[in-house]
């Protein structure tokens, strides 16, 4: 990662309906232009999970346009920071890039209640990330 560019995060997980959108929305949300975000799935569902869309709504980040991706080789290799989420053996892996597993309960089939837990700590996470890739919150 040259000093100038942006650092570029990936989040897995199987989905992509839980989890890596909540990862990626908080990172997009506090980190603004100043980090790029890509998210993806091994095994993407239709639709992201409605608990999740309402959780996110709860804190003012509105994610209901967003839709499960699925994970390319491509956009691994132009990730400096590559977070699963319990993808297992999906994630493709490529010498020199930085990866993180994130040990996280996945809220499929939860409700927002149970969303809630897991939204804060995905959220703590993303700002410990930030603090480690040296960028500040968006004002």
């Amino acid at each position: 990662m040259s000093p100038s560019a942006a650092p570029s995060v990936l989040f897995v997980c199987v989905h992509n309906a839980g989890r890596s959108q909540m990862a990626a929305a908080f990172l997009t949300h506090l980190g603004g232009t100043r980090v790029q975000v890509r998210s993806a799935g091994s095994a993407p569902a239709d639709t992201v999970n409605p608990a999740v869309v309402e959780a996110l709504a709860e804190v003012g980040i509105d994610i209901s346009a967003e839709t499960p991706k699925v994970l390319t080789t491509e956009a691994v290799q132009a990730s400096d920071v590559v977070i699963t989420m319990g993808c297992g053996d999906a994630c493709p892996y490529f010498p020199g890039k930085r990866y993180l597993d994130w040990q996280l309960e996945d809220p499929a089939g939860q409700g927002v209640a149970a969303v809630r837990p897991i939204r804060d700590e995905i959220e703590r996470r993303v700002r410990g990330l930030l603090a480690e890739l040296g960028v500040g919150p968006a004002a």
